[in-house]
């Protein structure tokens, strides 16, 4: 028998709600509160606000003595290791939106919390869950393509006015962390599941369209070696006109090489590897669509589905707190690298 998991998600911005109905859609979960400063009329809730209770802080949610086992840190990014924590000394696993955290003194406070509570830190690793992931994750570890000599991560994508509005979050260097954390710590989680650690690291930073928007860069470029052997090459943007235009990862090979592209690396653009057959692939799913802007592909009901099964005893974490304490770690070192 698979028990219902108790859910409170904290947070409800566009990503807050989008956990919201993935948790009142999964089987076996329930959404048992909101936790939002702001009041629920002015939160656009709709449906979503029906007949579930909504609380100013975690504080009057734990004194109303309703009871949870999840609570999903949806808040902003500066703010994720505090709420994290928060839910952890009360008994509470959390689920918490990319970044973990802004530091790596905040993500190994929060482990070693969870060790000593013995509770689960879910990271939210969503695009790990799209089918060129999936399948390109079995191909490097099949050892197939041999030794790696360059990978090239390219994001580029579109955060204007219409995201960074006055008295927002997004753009507050203390609050957001930078276009890294934000827009792409997914490619750079994909990265580092594939390849592992870096090192020899250069990078370069410019803010080109930003200015007045941001507290930091909108675009750069970084060069580095993998701990493993092989190259790598990570140029990103945000200063991209009007719409994204794509997100792509090309890997050269001892035997074989591979583009991975498309607007959210959606797509296998080219395979060609030694005495191999690339399978047919399913249909990744969509990019999130927050009306001015879209973000990452829509799976966010595969990592609410993979709480469930963990905690019910039936699955292992599509994502580790040590896995999201590494793309922080990696992320700061790339920033420092440009300082």
């Amino acid at each position: 028998m698979t028990a219902e998991i108790n859910f409170v998600v904290m947070g409800l911005g566009h990503i807050g709600k989008r956990h919201a109905e993935m948790v009142l859609r999964q089987n076996g979960a329930h959404l048992v509160a909101f936790i939002d400063c702001l009041s629920p009329d002015s939160l656009n809730l709709g449906d979503l606000a029906s007949g579930i209770p909504h609380f100013y802080s975690f504080e009057e949610f734990l004194a109303s003595g309703l009871q949870a086992q999840v609570l999903n840190v949806c808040t902003p990014n500066g703010l994720h290791a505090k709420h994290a924590l928060a839910a952890l000394h009360a008994g509470l696993h959390v689920v918490i939106e990319k970044p973990m955290a802004l530091n790596d003194t905040d993500c190994e406070i929060l482990m070693t919390k969870a060790s000593e509570k013995n509770l689960h830190i879910f990271t939210v690793m969503q695009n790990r869950y799209s089918p060129p992931a999936v399948w390109i994750k079995e191909v490097i570890d099949s050892k197939i393509m041999g030794d790696l000599f360059l990978m090239q991560l390219d994001c580029y994508w579109n955060r204007d006015e219409r995201y960074y509005t006055p008295n927002a979050w997004h753009g507050k260097k203390d609050l957001d962390g930078g276009t890294l954390f934000t827009q792409f710590s997914h490619f750079i989680d994909m990265m580092i599941w594939l390849f592992g650690d870096i090192k020899n690291i250069d990078a370069v930073f410019k803010n080109f369209n930003h200015a007045g928007l941001t507290e930091f860069e909108d675009s750069g470029f970084i060069r580095f070696e993998f701990e493993k052997g092989g190259m790598g090459l990570v140029n990103f943007s945000t200063a991209v006109f009007e719409q994204n235009l794509s997100s792509s990862m090309t890997i050269l090979s001892e035997n074989g090489s591979v583009k991975i592209g498309g607007q959210y690396m959606n797509k296998v653009e080219h395979c060609r590897i030694k005495n191999y057959q690339m399978p047919t692939l399913a249909e990744t799913a969509a990019g999130n669509n927050y009306g001015a802007y879209t973000g990452s592909a829509q799976n966010h009901h595969l990592v609410i589905e993979n709480v469930v099964r963990v905690l019910n005893g039936g699955e292992n974490l599509g994502s580790t707190a040590a896995e999201g304490c590494k793309v922080v770690a990696t992320i700061n070192k790339m920033y420092d690298a440009g300082k």
